[in-house]
């Protein structure tokens, strides 16, 4: 027990081994107990399952530093039963053994590691005397050598003075040979052509020439060489002016010129009226090839040749230019800029003449590709002679170009849209094959609306591509925001819109009572194409638009509410003159029928007037041809019969097909039976028919008025909603109003009052089931007969019974 009291505590760190602890002195105890701590990590105040603070000065601590195993023992035999003895023991007796293993297994892994550091060691050490050998060795010779080093240079002293002394007379030598030989040297480079040698010879022995000219040696050599030199400028220039080489051996010649000492100001004029004359050269050749005998090559082939003939030409002379006269300064720059930009407009002009050709067909792909290669082609000169302002020119070109294709786009819409329109024309006029009829206006309605938007598409597609990501000017300010605004979405898309409907607008301008040559049938058609443009299409369109062309621009553009409203308005305008011109067609038939007849000599009627009938077929043909279901107040599968061919001016005439049903007021049950309401004013008047005298009609008006006093005022020209039943009631309201109006003209006889009579119960029976609110059909015909009982001296009404039999009949 009082050796385990040595071993570590339970918890705690490693302890020392069990050494005989009795014997050990304190100190070394301490120290060893110390180094385990250092080692693990542990603190002074940290024990394993030891509480923070205890007394340092306790003897029972088994890691503080005065622990006393005898103290330490006494208290567990006073303290701790048997039990907790033995369990202390075994404890402490698994700890001392788990730490020997610890330890043993620290000193099995690292001894290698200790092994190889003794070795390293060891080698160090002789590594290090070999080399401490070496260096006193090194050391020795190196004094050596340094003595020798010395006396040598002690010795050869006076000769190295001489043997420098001789070079520079032999440097000397090989310069005054050459100087004797330069004259012949310079003649055989002349001979040869060698040029550029025969230059740098005359640059290298200039300036001794110069210097010595006082001497009569150097002064012969130096005017042989100013013979041969300027028999050297003359071959030069003549080989400069031949023009026969290119632009690079023409800057040579410059170049070598400019070294012997010739003028620059000379050489700069003589340079750019050289290159002037080859530009120009290029220029005329581009110009042949548009004259009128030789086929024009493609804009994407002109363009080729341009930029690698004249384009590359002028960057080639910009670049030696600026290399070879750079001392000219500003002057020499404003002279270079002028002459590009002279040069520059006349090629731009061709250009311009060659891209006006190109205005036949939609596709743009060769325009834009050409326009791309002759924008890409001008940078390089743009960059070199920016005073110039050729990419600026350029840029501009393009953007006059775009604008133009925007412009032809937008003729071609309006052509394409003139086409349709004269498309639906023919198709209205042509007569219809046996057995077969015409297309419907709702077939030709979607062939229009369809032919338009595909053009529309055709013509985006086509100016999307100057803002195509791969074109050189597509990232110019103008194709990033007035280009798509003020030019694609305003000028083509919105003004198109606004073209077809003032083209629209102008077919209710038409002269003439009937509308002029204006088909009635295109009326309605335009009059649902704008209604379908306001409902849909624009909207479609403008969306579109933005989409594929994203605006950068903040100038005010049209809102769609705008054009939407603009191309109803259209709409209303157009079907109002439809209802209008058909309201005419029908009133002129009631009008000849009115004033052609005797109406005071006319016998006693037994049929319907055929006028009447007609009227009712043109109504009926009218409405009718786009109804798929029976007609209110009509036995179901039974129509009203066609009592002939109608007309065909009126035959296409399918509103039912364009416009929806509309609303009416609910009829009454007896619309159809009902004995014409003209008989109440009849009967009224007959009770008064045998007081009728000359003196008697101011009685009778009197009646007449103030019986319209009660009845509601008749707005014939009401605006005209987008329906079937309001088309068909303002083409009942004028031809009613048509025919009781030149009624009012006439003077009747007995049985021409019962033939209105007549006629108007017929047009009852049929008119009342297409307007929208049956009174006014009845209103309208009852003031038809009182006004003719008002100008009849003798009127006596046939019998209702009558009436119904000869309407039924006819």
């Amino acid at each position: 027990m009082a050796a385990a009291a040595a071993g570590p505590g339970p918890g705690s760190g490693p302890g020392d081994s069990p050494e005989g602890p009795e014997a050990e002195a304190p100190e070394r105890r301490r120290k060893a107990h110390g180094m385990l701590k250092l080692y693990y990590g542990l603190s002074e105040g940290e024990a394993a399952g030891r509480p923070a603070g205890p007394d340092p000065l306790d003897p029972t601590d088994l890691n503080g530093a005065h622990f006393d195993p005898e103290v330490y023992l006494d208290k567990l035999r006073r303290e701790c039963p048997l039990a907790q003895l033995m369990d202390s023991e075994t404890d402490m007796v698994r700890q001392i053994r788990a730490l020997d293993s610890d330890m043993q297994t620290l000193v099995y892994e690292n001894y290698n590691k200790f092994i190889s550091a003794t070795d390293t060691i060891r080698k160090m050490k002789n590594d290090f005397r070999k080399m401490e050998d070496e260096m006193d060795r090194l050391a020795t010779n190196m004094a050596v050598i340094t003595d020798f080093s010395a006396r040598i240079s002690a010795t050869l002293q006076d000769r190295h003075e001489r043997i420098t002394k001789l070079a520079g007379v032999h440097a000397l030598l090989r310069k005054l040979q050459f100087l004797f030989e330069l004259p012949s040297r310079l003649t055989k480079c002349v001979e040869l052509g060698a040029y550029g040698q025969a230059v740098r010879y005359q640059g290298r022995a200039r300036a001794v020439l110069q210097q010595y000219q006082h001497l009569p040696s150097f002064r012969a050599i130096q005017d042989d060489c100013q013979v041969i030199t300027a028999r050297l400028a003359q071959q030069l220039r003549q080989r400069f002016r031949e023009g026969g080489s290119g632009a690079p051996e023409q800057a040579e010649c410059v170049e070598l010129l400019l070294a012997l000492g010739e003028p620059a100001e000379e050489l700069c004029e003589e340079f750019l009226a050289h290159a002037r004359g080859r530009l120009e050269e290029e220029l005329r050749s581009l110009e042949a090839e548009l004259g009128p005998s030789p086929p024009a090559p493609d804009v994407l082939e002109f363009t080729d040749r341009g930029g690698s003939g004249f384009v590359g030409g002028l960057c080639q002379v910009a670049a030696a230019y600026q290399e070879l006269f750079a001392a000219q300064g500003p002057a020499g720059a404003e002279r270079l800029a002028a002459f590009a930009r002279e040069l520059g407009g006349r090629y731009f002009a061709l250009v311009e003449r060659r891209l006006a050709q190109e205005q036949g067909g939609g596709d743009n792909s060769l325009l834009v590709r050409a326009l791309d290669r002759f924008h890409r082609r001008l940078r390089a000169p743009g960059a070199l002679l920016a005073a110039a302002g050729l990419a600026e020119a350029a840029t501009e070109i393009v953007e006059r170009v775009a604008r133009e294709r925007l412009g032809h786009h937008l003729q071609g819409l309006r052509a394409a849209f003139l086409g349709c329109l004269t498309d639906v024309r023919q198709a209205l006029a042509a007569p219809r094959l046996a057995g077969k009829e015409g297309p419907g206006l709702a077939e030709l309605l979607a062939n229009v609306a369809s032919s338009i938007l595909s053009h529309i598409k055709a013509s985006l597609a086509a100016v999307h591509l100057f803002t195509a990501k791969e074109v050189s000017f597509s990232n110019k300010p103008y194709f990033r925001g007035e280009f798509c605004s003020q030019g694609v979405r305003e000028g083509l898309i919105v003004g198109f819109i606004r073209s077809m409907c003032q083209t629209a607008q102008s077919f209710c301008d038409s002269p003439g009572e009937k509308g002029g040559a204006t088909p009635p049938a295109l009326l309605l058609l335009l009059s649902r194409l704008c209604l379908d443009y306001e409902t849909a299409t624009i909207s479609y369109v403008l969306t579109l638009t933005d989409e594929q062309f994203l605006v950068q621009d903040q100038s005010p553009v049209t809102p769609v509410s705008t054009l939407c409203a603009e191309a109803r308005e259209t709409a209303r305008r157009l079907l109002t003159h439809y209802v209008k011109v058909q309201g005419l067609v029908i009133s002129q038939m009631l009008r000849k029928s009115v004033e052609t007849r005797d109406w005071l000599s006319t016998l006693e009627p037994r049929n319907v007037r055929a006028v009447m009938k007609r009227v009712v077929e043109d109504t009926t043909a009218i409405d009718v041809q786009g109804i798929l279901g029976p007609r209110p107040g009509l036995p179901v599968g039974w129509r009203i019969p066609m009592l002939w061919p109608p007309c065909s001016a009126c035959f296409h005439h399918q509103v039912g097909l364009l416009y929806e049903e509309g609303v009416r007021k609910a009829q009454s049950s007896d619309s159809s039976k009902r004995t014409f309401s003209v008989y109440s004013s009849s009967r009224q008047q007959g009770r008064y028919a045998p007081s009728y005298t000359p003196s008697a009609p101011m009685d009778t008006n009197l009646l007449s008025n103030i019986q319209k006093l009660f009845s509601e005022r008749i707005d014939v020209f009401s605006p005209v909603e987008f329906n079937k039943v309001s088309v068909l009631t303002g083409i009942i309201k004028i031809s009613l109003k048509t025919l009781l109006e030149c009624v009012r003209l006439r003077t009747f006889g007995r049985f021409g009052l019962q033939q209105v009579q007549v006629d108007c119960h017929f047009l009852q029976l049929y008119l009342w089931r297409f307007v929208a609110d049956e009174e006014l059909v009845h209103l309208l015909l009852d003031e038809v007969v009182a006004s003719a009982a008002l100008r009849c001296p003798d009127p006596v009404p046939m019998e209702p019974s009558v009436v119904e039999v000869i309407c039924e009949r006819g």
